[in-house]
């Protein structure tokens, strides 16, 4: 009489564990793209801020943690999808050829986003150096995803897990290389009159340093918000605050009733804001009405009925 040889704990668990984990990962991505999408202040210490207001949080104009979400949603879908089929001892059934198929997805997926998230790490490390925990969890999430899938089956061929490995890599990387080849080429901090968002760092208290000129109307308006009581609420490190100053250029940025509201700031009022109900940075205050986002100046004096010159210098697009 043969014992049945026992099957490792790993082999039973490894598919419902990357999708728990890959579930969980796209719950933390969705709500930073919900957060994201609607310039709210996402919970966490201003680093996280800094992070994902960074240059690098963005692919073709739309939040990294979007795609981050589809990639864990994917990695959800290739672990726990061939569970469903109906199991079967066959080597040619269903549910075995979709387990093969489905294996080797997961681990290029796996492979490509521990990858992506190891460069992410090096950037947040040597380029923006701030603390954020949910690219660290991030990435976490991702290496625990790749350790269960290799050790999760019993792989036929070992050549088969290097290549893919091998080749995922490299394209990973290549085209994480491509994506963010233009972030730290240096740009004009405005090209014509349209404003443009510098590629570098903050660094508090000051944040960016404004370099646009302002002229008569905007210093005429920034006088005229101040005198109507009018307040805007901002943090150093916000980027569309950086661009609601630079609309004014550098002397009618310094005249604005501007509140600072991150800790780390110029004569920072954190309390100020959290009574104003402040959501998203920037937020004006104006005659009793609240505007969320960077105003063009236009608006900002049909908002407050200034009457004083309007020939702004410069715009948002």
């Amino acid at each position: 009489m043969t014992r049945r040889r026992s099957i490792p704990w790993i082999y039973r668990w490894s598919r419902p564990l990357i999708g728990a984990i890959a579930i969980l990962g796209a719950l933390i991505t969705g709500y930073l793209t919900f957060e994201k999408l609607t310039g709210s202040q996402v919970t966490c210490q201003a680093g996280c801020d800094i992070v994902l207001s960074s240059p690098y949080a963005s692919i073709f104009g739309l939040p990294l943690s979007l795609f981050g979400c589809l990639a864990y949603i994917t990695m959800a879908a290739l672990a726990l999808f061939p569970l469903l089929l109906q199991p079967d001892k066959g080597r040619g059934s269903l549910r075995n050829q979709a387990e093969d198929i489905s294996w080797l997805l997961l681990l290029v997926g796996a492979v490509s986003m521990v990858v992506f998230s190891g460069y992410l790490m090096f950037v947040l490390t040597t380029q923006i150096k701030a603390f954020c925990p949910y690219c660290i969890t991030s990435a976490i999430f991702s290496l625990t995803m790749l350790i269960m899938t290799i050790k999760g089956r019993d792989w036929p061929e070992l050549g088969q897990i290097f290549f893919a490995i091998v080749a995922a890599s490299v394209i990973t990387l290549v085209g994480t290389l491509a994506v963010y080849a233009n972030v730290n080429k240096p740009n004009a901090l405005a090209t014509g009159n349209v404003i443009n968002r510098p590629t570098t760092y903050p660094e508090p208290p000051n944040g960016w340093e404004i370099k646009t000129v302002s002229g008569p109307a905007e210093l005429a308006l920034s006088d005229h918000l101040k005198k109507i009581g009018a307040k805007m609420y901002g943090a150093w490190w916000c980027p569309h605050c950086f661009d609601q100053k630079q609309l004014f250029g550098h002397d009618a940025a310094k005249n604005l009733p501007y509140t600072e509201c991150a800790e780390k700031g110029i004569n920072p009022n954190p309390d100020a804001c959290v009574a104003a109900k402040v959501e998203s940075f920037p937020t004006w205050v104006i005659k009793g009405k609240t505007y969320s986002g960077t105003q063009e100046l236009k608006k900002l004096a049909e908002y407050s009925g200034y009457k004083g010159p309007v020939n702004f210098k410069y715009s948002t697009k």
